[in-house]
């Protein structure tokens, strides 16, 4: 994928809405001194670009229940597989991220679940029963430290 070039504006208005994706337009316009209509355009740009992959909510998992965070790496029995496991691990409901890594694993997926039994489930009957996994490897998260977003600032003019 092609990158994109940012410029000092762009950047700004990138980082008002990794705050708050719900900022209103003109009040970005108002802060980067310019008009409601050039913010809206530089965003639809940048969406274009696919430098903007959405917006999103983002709830609590604790909160809703969800106690146990878990980060499993897959072997696979074959690398061909990749794909056609990829596949079926999307219809895991409890895995919420899914990644291709080096080292020990070929992929790595984030899951949430209720409990230690409802992952114990998960793991035995929803991610073995995939029929390229070899084997896996899991660590429990105890405690989520903090999270953000990436960070423009490193990005060149």
């Amino acid at each position: 994928m092609a990158k994109t070039a940012l410029d000092a504006i762009d950047r700004k208005i990138l980082k008002y809405l990794i705050k708050n994706a719900r900022m209103p337009f003109l009040e970005i316009a108002r802060e980067c001194g310019i008009s409601g209509a050039a913010i809206h355009q530089r965003i639809r740009k940048l969406d274009e670009a696919g430098v903007i992959r959405g917006s999103r909510l983002i709830v609590d998992p604790k909160v809703m229940g969800f106690d146990v965070c878990a980060y499993i790496s897959i072997l696979l029995k074959d690398p061909q597989l990749q794909a056609q496991t990829v596949e079926e691990l999307k219809t895991v409901d409890e895995i919420v991220e899914c990644h291709y890594i080096t080292g020990k694993g070929n992929i790595l997926v984030k899951l949430y679940c209720v409990d230690n039994e409802h992952l114990m489930h998960t793991i035995f009957d929803g991610i073995l029963r995939i029929q390229g996994i070899a084997t896996t490897e899991t660590n429990i998260s105890l405690q989520e430290v903090f999270q953000r977003e990436v960070n423009i600032d490193f990005i060149d003019e």
